[in-house]
C-alpha cells in the first residue's frame, strides 16, 4: 500500500481542525453565556450535563444508524445542521431572548451532532486510507494533534475574547466553522460502503455491534482502557482546582498553566505515537503509555510544588495523546467496515458512561478522606487497569488481528474467520458505492 496520505485526507484534516477550533470557541462561550443568565449552580450544571446526554442515551443506536447511512453525507449534513443551530442561537442572543433551557437544548443538539459526525468520521477514515495500519496511525496522529491545538489552545481564549465583542459573536464564529467544515467534507471522495440489511431492526443491529465488542478480547481491552481511564481522570479533574489551590498554593492563572502543560504533553504524545508503535509494537506501546499515565498521576498526588505537578500532568498528557492515536488506529484497521460505526460508538459510550462515576468517586474520597486521596486512587486504578488489559491488548493479539484482517482481504480480526450467524452480515460481502 502507498505510504502517502491521499489528497482527500488533507481536506478531512482541515475540516476537522476548523470544526475543532469552533468547538473550542463554543466550549468557552456557552458556560459564560449561561453565567450572564443565572448564578444558580444547578441551572449551570443542567447546561453542562446536556452536552453529555446524547452519548449516554443514543451512543450505540447512533452507531447503528451511521452504519446504515452514507458516512460522508452524514458528516457534512450534520455540520450543516449544527451551523444552522448556532445561527439560530446567535439570533436569540442578538435579540436578547436567550434562556437557560435554550442553552441546554443547544448543548444537547450540538453534542448529538458530534455523536453522528465523530462516529461517521471514525468509520470513513479507514475506508479513505485503505485500512493501512501505518497510514491510520499517521492520520490519527495529525488529527489528534490538530484537535488538541485548535480546541484546547486556540479555541477557548478566542471564545472568551469574542464574547467581549457581543454575545452573538462567538456563536456566529462557530456557525461559520461548521459551515466551512460541511463544505470541505462535501468535497471528499466517495468511498465504497458495505451493503446494509435494512430489514434487520435498528435495535438488533445496535446490539450486534455491542456484542461484537464484548465478544472480542482485543476490542474489549481497547474499550476498557478509556472507560476505566475516564473514572480515574474525572476523579482527578473533580478535585484538581481545589488541589492546586490548597496543596500547591496557586491561583486561577497557575491552574490554567497546569492544564496547558497537560495539553502540551498531549500534543507530544500524539506526535510520537507512530514511532512508539513501530519501535515497541502497538500492544506493548499501549501498555507502556497506560503505565506512564498511572505513574504520572501518582506523581501528581505526591507533587511538592507546582513545577513537579505540571511535569506530572505533561507526562500524563503525553501518555494519553499517544494512546488516543494508537488505540483508534488499531480498531479502524481490524473492525469489519459494516460494523465500524457501532463498534466505535459502543467504545465511546462506555467511556462516557464511566465519567460520572469518576466525578462522584473523586468528590466522595476528597470529602471522606483527603484532597490527595482521589488522585492516589486514580493512579492506582490506572495501573490496575493496565495490568488487567495488558494480555488483552498484547502484541500477539494485535498481530493476529491484523493478520486476520489481511487474510480476509479487508477489515476483520480473528473472529472474522469463525462461522457467521445466518442473520449476520458477512464482512467479505461485495460493497456498493454511493452515488455522488
Amino acid at each position: 500500500m502507498t505510504s502517502k496520505l491521499p489528497t482527500g485526507f488533507g481536506r478531512l484534516w482541515t475540516a476537522q481542525t476548523v470544526s475543532s477550533l469552533g468547538d473550542g470557541v463554543t466550549h468557552a462561550a456557552l458556560p459564560l453565556l449561561a453565567l450572564t443568565l443565572t448564578r444558580d449552580p444547578m441551572a449551570l450544571a443542567v447546561v453542562t450535563a446536556a452536552g453529555t446526554l446524547p452519548w449516554l442515551l443514543f451512543g450505540v443506536l447512533g452507531g447503528a444508524l451511521v452504519d446504515r447511512w452514507d458516512r460522508r453525507h452524514t458528516m457534512w449534513a450534520t455540520d450543516a445542521a449544527r451551523a444552522l443551530l448556532l445561527a439560530v442561537l446567535a439570533a436569540a442572543a442578538a435579540f436578547d431572548v436567550l434562556s437557560v433551557p435554550l442553552l441546554a437544548a443547544t448543548a444537547f443538539l450540538l453534542a448529538l451532532g458530534g455523536l453522528f459526525f465523530d462516529t461517521a468520521a471514525t468509520a470513513y477514515l479507514p475506508d479513505l486510507l485503505g485500512r493501512d495500519p501505518a497510514l491510520l496511525e499517521r492520520a490519527n496522529s495529525r488529527l489528534r494533534g490538530a484537535q488538541t491545538a485548535a480546541s484546547g489552545f486556540a479555541g477557548p481564549p478566542a471564545g472568551s475574547a469574542l464574547l467581549a465583542l457581543g454575545r452573538a459573536v462567538p456563536l456566529l464564529a462557530d456557525a461559520v466553522s461548521f459551515l466551512l467544515s460541511a463544505l470541505l467534507v462535501r468535497s471528499l471522495p466517495a468511498v465504497p460502503r458495505p451493503a446494509s440489511d435494512a430489514r434487520e431492526s435498528l435495535l438488533r443491529q445496535a446490539r450486534a455491534g455491542a456484542s461484537y465488542v464484548f465478544g472480542d478480547r482485543l476490542l474489549l481491552g481497547l474499550a476498557l482502557r478509556p472507560a476505566v481511564g475516564n473514572v480515574a481522570f474525572l476523579a482527578v479533574e473533580t478535585v484538581l482546582a481545589l488541589f492546586a489551590g490548597e496543596r500547591l498554593g496557586i491561583g486561577a492563572f497557575g491552574f490554567g498553566l497546569l492544564l496547558t502543560a497537560e495539553a502540551t504533553g498531549g500534543l507530544l504524545g500524539a506526535a510520537i505515537a507512530s514511532f512508539l508503535g513501530r519501535r515497541l509494537g502497538t500492544g506493548t506501546a499501549l501498555t507502556c503509555t497506560a503505565t506512564v499515565e498511572g505513574l504520572a498521576i501518582l506523581g501528581l498526588a505526591a507533587a511538592p510544588n507546582p513545577y513537579v505537578a505540571g511535569l506530572a500532568l505533561a507526562v500524563c498528557g503525553a501518555g494519553m495523546g499517544a494512546t488516543m492515536v494508537l488505540a483508534p488506529s488499531l480498531r479502524q484497521a481490524i473492525v469489519p467496515a459494516h460494523l465500524m460505526g457501532r463498534v466505535a460508538s459502543t467504545s465511546r459510550m462506555l467511556a462516557m458512561c464511566a465519567a460520572p462515576f469518576g466525578a462522584f468517586l473523586g468528590g466522595w474520597l476528597a470529602t471522606a478522606y483527603d484532597i490527595r486521596t482521589p488522585i492516589y486512587v486514580a493512579g492506582g486504578l490506572l495501573l490496575a487497569m493496565t495490568a488487567v488489559t495488558a494480555t488483552m491488548t498484547s502484541d500477539r493479539r494485535v498481530e493476529a488481528a491484523l493478520h486476520g484482517a489481511a487474510s480476509a482481504g479487508g477489515p476483520g480480526h480473528p473472529q472474522a474467520e469463525e462461522p457467521l450467524r445466518e442473520d449476520a452480515p458477512d464482512p467479505r460481502q461485495p460493497t456498493e458505492v454511493p452515488a455522488r
